[in-house]
């Protein structure tokens, strides 16, 4: 495995700022940010360190030359939007914006596109399915066409009052991941595999690795703090950051022996990145950097 972390959380660097930080660090590669111009509408989106609309196969041939100097690699182009956004306008801008990062990831050599699946988070689950393949099966034939994957978080994208009461992304549970993949049945589209969103909802995160080995094409090393003492004075039904809070690796409940052991077992050896949301560490440029730093020295207990 090659560890690495999500750029995201280096959203006032630009390109080559945030690869000196990786380069300085000792990772070994980076999923990059590559969300459009003009700010974010939640924590962690918004940021672009790389310009995938204005990207050219001369800007591309730049950026891997700037990659090969720092003995880092791009392990994927990341963008999180809701592509079944209940606005069709919105929905419409999100599905040609991933688009161009498809496009732009195989101008790049990268070849792996991170997202959700997305969700009308007011819709039930199959409501949402009804509606899936017809949103989704342009994008995965360009993907195709251009020799991309195209791995989706699991995470349910849950978390206050904003995204209730559904979510904003079905690809949730390994029940969901078995109707999604039937519908869209593409050796192309995958999983972007992170253990830390199965700690809140009660879930085992170490069984779906083995039934789903051949799926899961990038993993997010994040850790879930559950407070149970939260969780019984407000219960599951509650809003999740009410009885649950977003760690570092190794200060949550995911426990990581285990889970790289799984991950060795059925022989994954692509990139893991460093996911970083702990809000005790946002601070100051300090607090990040000593977090992605924490993060790297405990996850070297297990992946080096």
């Amino acid at each position: 495995m090659k560890l690495g972390f999500v750029s995201a959380i280096l959203g006032d660097d630009n390109f080559d700022g945030m690869m000196n930080t990786a380069q300085e660090m000792g990772f070994g590669c980076v999923e990059v940010a590559c969300w459009p111009a003009g700010g974010a509408e939640r924590r962690y989106a918004g940021v672009s360190h790389i310009d995938v609309l204005s990207l050219t196969e001369g800007g591309a041939r730049e950026i891997r030359r700037r990659c090969e100097e720092r003995g880092v690699a791009i392990s994927a182009l990341a963008y999180y939007p809701n592509l079944l956004d209940s606005a069709p306008q919105r929905r419409e801008l999100c599905s040609n914006h991933l688009k161009a990062v498809i496009r732009a990831g195989a101008m790049l050599g990268v070849n792996l596109v991170t997202t959700f699946i997305g969700r009308e988070q007011n819709k039930t689950v199959e409501e949402n399915l009804d509606q899936l393949q017809s949103v989704w099966l342009p994008i995965i034939a360009l993907a195709e066409s251009l020799g991309v994957s195209i791995a989706i978080e699991n995470c349910p994208m849950l978390f206050g009052k904003d995204q209730w009461p559904g979510g904003q992304n079905i690809m949730t549970s390994p029940a969901n991941w078995r109707r999604i993949f039937e519908l869209l049945p593409s050796k192309n589209l995958g999983l972007n595999y992170d253990p830390s969103h199965f700690v809140w909802q009660m879930m085992d995160y170490i069984k779906p690795l083995y039934e789903f080995k051949d799926k899961i094409f990038h993993v997010h090393f994040k850790d879930i703090r559950l407070y149970r003492d939260r969780l019984d004075e407000c219960g599951v039904m509650a809003y999740p950051l009410d009885y649950m809070a977003p760690k570092l690796p190794g200060l949550g409940d995911v426990d990581w022996g285990k889970f790289v052991c799984a991950l060795t077992d059925i022989g994954y050896d692509g990139c893991a990145c460093i996911e970083v949301e702990d809000r005790a560490f946002e601070g100051s440029k300090a607090d990040v950097l000593r977090s992605m730093r924490l993060s790297k020295k405990y996850m070297e207990n297990f992946v080096i």
